[in-house]
């Protein structure tokens, strides 16, 4: 766990993106998958049949691998970024990528409106009690806000666990945090 002490959430965005740079893309690739890995052994994710997740950025858990795989096993569904709201899509055989807000790549097909067994969350930053420092927009507090009863795993390199992070009372909490 980074031994970072209590700052305000800005400062602590600058820190851990300097922490990232100390790693070379091999080595974050090399914990992607490993973390990926503790994800398909996790027994919430072997029960789940209907799986939210992301598309992961450059410098965030890398998920595209883990999405192909099983993209036809599960119903997985991706996030895409409208105004200031999240809006599920599902993954089907023949759904395409366009790259969205962000540079993120997002699924081009049909809101997503069912319910979840598990959410798979990214951050910029966690801590041990569950707290997620996201990118600022406060995007998944809002969605995760609507389906409070749905299992939310935050995912992160281990660099990324701190010690506090700083919290509002629309931040989120995470049910549990997976790293290495």
């Amino acid at each position: 766990m980074a031994r970072l002490n209590t700052m305000d959430k800005k400062e602590l965005r600058k820190q851990i993106k300097a922490l990232k740079k100390q790693h070379t893309a091999e080595q974050l690739e090399a914990q992607s998958k490993a973390i990926m890995a503790k994800i398909e052994s996790h027994p919430d994710f072997a029960k789940a049949n209907i799986v939210m997740l992301y598309y992961s950025l450059p410098d965030e858990v890398q998920t595209a691998d883990f999405i192909a795989k099983w993209r036809n096993l599960k119903q997985i569904i991706l996030p895409t970024v409208v105004g200031d709201d999240i809006i599920p899509v599902k993954l089907d055989a023949d759904t395409t990528f366009a790259k969205g807000d962000f540079d993120i790549q997002e699924p081009q097909s049909v809101e997503y409106t069912g319910g979840y067994d598990l959410i798979i969350v990214p951050g910029v930053a966690f801590d041990k009690d569950g707290n997620r420092l996201g990118r600022g927009r406060g995007y998944y507090d809002r969605f995760l806000c609507k389906h409070g009863n749905v299992k939310k795993i935050g995912i992160c390199f281990d660099f990324q666990l701190v010690d506090e992070i700083p919290t509002e009372p629309t931040d989120i909490r995470m049910d549990e945090i997976i790293s290495l």
